[in-house]
């Protein structure tokens, strides 16, 4: 498709007149008029207004579809996984597990290829090639391309240092002492748990993105532990294969 096919489509499907959308993107009518005929496309400050309005790519206003892929891990970007920044504002460089509330969770390449790779395993590829594979893509990422300027000095590694002691500290029968914290989206971990009345109650917010593990119980029985936890709470609960039946152990402001 080209420019013109794109722009009217985008247009259309979202109901906008060509007066609408020329007073969105600050144009005049005739200008979107002229973009639909053909006869002219938008300059780049208007096509950075028309991306953020139909939240597509520049390249994909332009008629080259690109897949976007978040710069720190090199998962596809799709809608849903999109961070955000501290207020709210989509972030469409990288994912939700990967940068949070304008906090970057990871600061070692290695720690994050060992969170990949049991992904790609259950996607086909052997461990050996998914090690590979990652380790010859993320130093292409621009995240790590420029580390030492986006990091934070190490600042968001020692919270979660403090906090694995935290929880460490709470001595918690059967559980294993936790060695590691990995980002995860809330709406992956927001378990559902049972009240005495019967009903069930979530306490994690689907959107947000959380530190958190799972630990094999030193009991048995096939159930694990789930941490989780933020600048505000700690969690701990246990569950059996795939969440099932969670049981909470623990919630603890800090």
């Amino acid at each position: 498709m080209e420019t013109k096919e794109i722009i009217y489509q985008l247009r259309t499907e979202r109901g906008l007149s060509q007066d609408a959308l020329a007073e969105k993107v600050f144009v005049t009518r005739q200008a979107v008029s002229r973009w639909e005929n053909g006869e002219t496309v938008p300059n780049t400050e208007t096509l950075k207004l028309l991306s953020d309005l139909f939240d597509v790519s520049i390249n994909t206003l332009l008629g080259s579809p690109r897949e976007l892929i978040c710069q720190c891990c090199g998962m596809p970007l799709e809608k849903d996984i999109i961070s955000r920044e501290k207020d709210g504002t989509p972030n469409k460089t990288y994912c939700k597990w990967c940068y949070a509330d304008g906090q970057y969770t990871y600061s070692d390449m290695d720690e994050l290829i060992d969170v990949c790779i049991p992904h790609m395993t259950k996607e086909g590829f052997s461990e050996e090639q998914a090690r590979a594979y990652m380790k010859q893509k993320l130093p292409q990422l621009d995240y790590w391309k420029r580390y030492e300027k986006l990091s934070d000095n190490g600042e968001f590694e020692s919270f979660k240092k403090k906090l694995i002691c935290e929880i460490n500290d709470l001595h918690i029968e059967g559980m294993p002492k936790l060695e590691r914290l990995n980002a995860l989206v809330g709406s992956y971990v927001n378990l559902p748990y049972r009240l005495p009345s019967g009903s069930t109650v979530k306490f994690l917010d689907d959107n947000a993105t959380y530190l958190g593990n799972q630990l094999e119980c030193e009991f048995g029985g096939g159930r694990c532990f789930g941490v989780l936890a933020n600048m505000d709470f700690i969690l701990v609960c246990t569950y059996a294969e795939n969440g099932a039946d969670p049981e909470l152990v623990i919630y603890k402001k800090r």
